[in-house]
């Protein structure tokens, strides 16, 4: 993998995320994804359980501002810090959250393996 890939890749999540587009979020992965939405918990079952994960984001949150940087790139895979704020609902609660994303991005620019590690400050 390079890093204008992982970068691209990352790109377009952030951009989903702000606009708060599930489905172009969920679009971003591949069918049989080994997605883990916490390190703690077993991958998703689905696809269908990754966009059922993003389809909660435009009721429960707005204001969102998503960056980051690639940490690391091998062939296998990206390592890349993140950052987003945005704003719960309905409390308007602001919150931070810092992570790390591992992902690896397949041939056709679909995500094969994303498994993140996150800390909420705010």
């Amino acid at each position: 993998m390079n890093k204008l890939k992982c970068e691209t890749w990352l790109a377009k999540l952030g951009k989903a995320w702000s606009e708060r587009d599930p489905k172009a979020a969920a679009s971003l992965f591949s069918r049989d994804c080994k997605y883990y939405e916490s390190v703690l918990e077993e991958p998703c079952k689905s696809w269908d359980d990754i966009l059922k994960l993003w389809l909660v984001v435009p009721e429960n949150q707005k204001d969102v501002i998503f960056g980051f940087k690639v940490l690391a790139i091998s062939d296998a895979c990206c390592i890349a810090n993140w950052q987003v704020t945005r704003t719960l609902l309905p409390s308007n609660k602001k919150q931070l959250i810092d992570g790390i994303f591992q992902i690896s991005i397949d041939e056709q620019g679909l995500c094969d393996y994303f498994k993140q590690w996150t800390v909420k400050k705010i």
